[in-house]
């Protein structure tokens, strides 16, 4: 006998469900931690998305939060200027420092 199949819209509701309460027992500090830590940019995808504005800002804003929920204001503000620059276009990612050696190698040749 088949399965019965579930409404997206049950499943997605009875997941959400389940998690409040996870969500709920953590601190704002471990939420922040987890949030910096899905929104990382893993070293595999570090070449696609180097030079991805969005990507970037969001990572260094999710860092920002954690620095200023374990009271380190500094860290938090080095991070968000960071973020606002990659918004505003005020710096862009450096080269690879591999890469970068190829290309300045071939620059000194000329």
């Amino acid at each position: 006998m088949p399965k019965p199949v579930v409404p997206q819209s049950l499943f997605s509701e009875t997941l959400a469900k389940a998690e409040k309460p996870a969500l709920k027992d953590c601190s704002d500090l471990e939420l922040a931690q987890a949030l910096a830590g899905r929104l990382a940019i893993a070293p595999n995808d570090w070449h696609q998305l180097k030079g991805n504005r969005k990507a970037r800002a969001t990572e260094q804003a999710a860092i920002a939060l954690v620095y200023l929920l374990k009271d380190q204001p500094e860290e938090a503000l080095a991070r968000l200027q960071q973020a606002a620059g990659w918004l505003d276009r005020s710096i862009q990612a450096p080269p690879c420092p591999t890469h970068g050696a190829k290309a300045s190698t071939k620059d000194s040749g000329s």
